[in-house]
């Protein structure tokens, strides 16, 4: 393989069967920017907002140098295509706990278990390098799959924050869910 071809081969940060994570840079503003108008994915993620390009290019730049947290592209292993994007932030060190997100940008990638690949890749590296002891998750309490998928994947209800989010002319409770890392050992780490 040529420097060139090294050069526009993507990186892959952390690999599972199916979908790998990469870093996101400069170059995946339009992909970015793309995603955060799914209309599904933005009624799942409870996103109110409507971004520009350049909000979302500051916001790249912005976690070039954020040691809070770590924002992670998921791409299918098979053609390198972008099918969303998981996040570990927040992170408190002393207390060595951390949040978790993931919003799969196309309801034709959802329910096919990419998510879940993509979260226990994130989460292994969370507990296994980042040596955290607890990871926490807020999902709306209308994303009845993802509570699913948490919950088969080890994540704990701990509690509802009453009608958190107004969506849609309603509110919305969300459900705060978290894992901590001898659980996850207990189920993972073999």
């Amino acid at each position: 393989m040529s420097h060139q071809e090294q050069a526009l081969t993507p990186v892959r940060f952390l690999e599972g069967e199916r979908v790998y994570l990469r870093p996101v840079g400069m170059e995946d503003v339009e992909v970015y920017y793309q995603m955060l108008f799914d209309s599904e994915a933005r009624r799942l993620t409870g996103t109110q907002k409507a971004f520009t390009r350049e909000e979302i290019s500051a916001y790249i730049e912005s976690k070039r140098n954020d040691s809070s947290g770590v924002l992670l592209l998921i791409a299918l292993r098979e053609n390198d295509q972008v099918i969303g994007d998981v996040q570990i932030g927040g992170i408190d060190r002393n207390n060595r706990n951390a949040y978790i997100r993931i919003a799969i940008d196309s309801s034709s990638f959802q329910g096919k278990g990419y998510g879940s690949e993509a979260m226990l890749l994130m989460l292994d590296y969370g507990f296994g390098i980042l040596n955290l002891h607890r990871i926490e998750l807020n999902v709306f309490a209308y994303n009845a799959r993802a509570i699913h998928t948490y919950e088969k994947l080890g994540f704990q209800r701990e509690g509802v924050q009453r009608q958190a989010l107004y969506y849609n002319h309603e509110y919305h409770d969300s459900i705060l869910m978290s894992m901590l890392a001898d659980e996850y050992r207990e189920r993972y780490v073999k």
